[in-house]
């Protein structure tokens, strides 16, 4: 005879059941996603001028923001740079921007309006200053540019405020001994191609593909800048945050025919305020870092952003966003 079933009472299959559902319910929150909605919205963010660094980074990034953070529609806006990048942010016309360390002090310094509310989210790159000039100029250090027609970066530009400074650390006025001309990077190479300029200046990640263009269609040269760093400094102000640097030989190979030029640089900073997103602003530092790989093969000076440094923004203070990202991937 077969031997009877045991009898489970209806509360000992109620709490089987309730043990079941508790199991199950665990599963489902491992395994799928179920942590915060990804930002959404509008992004503004203020890039630079025409085929600079600025604009080709921002374009870049944002494609990375489109697959982080799909929700997040960013409308990337041209500028003149660093200079008029800071005032957009601090006076709430873009929410974030790349910008020159010493811009961001100098606004700071000027007290202008929303300096107070202006914050890091990551040190990015170094901008490198370039001093074009055609290979057979008479132009072989700035003093040199005495007299001469010398486009000095747009009103509002980080060139300007660079240009200024190394023009003044060479002991020449910055308009009464030179015929300044305002230009940027997008129309420099054709000034000086068509002899309408006899130098320009520039400060940007390198290689600058306006300046690596303009290096294959004419004979230029790069003039060396690294031994006024001293006389910089002593400026004061704004000024400590240029250091020497040295730009590769093969930054520009037409133009440096295998020699490397002794110059200046200065780092580049992700600003936004401190009214931005916690949230958005973790996930923009987030995919900064993630796709530095990927923006570096187009813009090859972003290769250089490291997780190591990226959070020393001074001037600025971090933005607790980004700090949480910070923390979040601290060893």
């Amino acid at each position: 005879m077969l031997q009877a079933l045991p009898h489970i009472s209806r509360r000992r299959a109620l709490q089987g059941s309730t043990a079941a559902f508790v199991v199950f319910g665990l599963l489902l929150w491992w395994l799928l996603p179920m942590g915060e909605a990804s930002p959404s919205g509008r992004m503004a963010f203020s890039t630079g001028v025409r085929n600079g660094v600025y604009e080709r980074y921002g374009e870049l990034l944002r494609t990375a923001i489109s697959q982080d953070m799909p929700e997040v529609d960013v409308a990337l806006l041209n500028s003149q740079g660093s200079q008029q990048n800071i005032e957009r942010v601090a006076t709430g016309k873009a929410d974030f921007t790349i910008a020159a360390a010493d811009a961001v002090e100098t606004y700071r310094l000027d007290g202008a309006s929303g300096a107070d509310r202006l914050r890091g989210c990551a040190r990015l790159y170094d901008d490198y200053v370039q001093l074009v000039v055609p290979r057979g100029s008479d132009i072989h250090s700035v003093a040199d540019l005495r007299g001469k027609r010398v486009a000095v970066g747009q009103g509002r530009s980080g060139v300007r405020l660079i240009a200024d400074r190394v023009l003044d650390a060479a002991g020449l006025d910055p308009v009464e001994d030179i015929e300044p001309v305002s230009a940027g990077i997008d129309t420099m190479p054709s000034l000086l191609r068509d002899g309408s300029i006899d130098a320009f200046f520039w400060s940007g990640g390198l290689p600058t593909t306006s300046v690596r263009e303009l290096s294959e269609k004419m004979d230029i040269r790069l003039v060396k800048l690294g031994y006024l760093v001293d006389r910089l400094h002593q400026q004061g102000g704004a000024s400590r945050y240029y250091r020497a640097a040295t730009m590769p030989a093969d930054a520009y190979p037409e133009a440096q025919q295998g020699s490397a030029v002794p110059t200046l640089a200065v780092a580049n900073l992700l600003v936004t305020t401190d009214q931005a997103d916690a949230d958005l602003t973790e996930g923009l530092t987030r995919t900064v870092i993630d796709s530095r790989d990927h923006i570096g093969d187009e813009v090859h000076a972003a290769q250089l952003v490291d997780l190591r440094t990226a959070l020393f923004t001074d001037p600025l203070p971090l933005h607790d966003g980004a700090r949480r990202y910070y923390r979040s991937v601290k060893p």
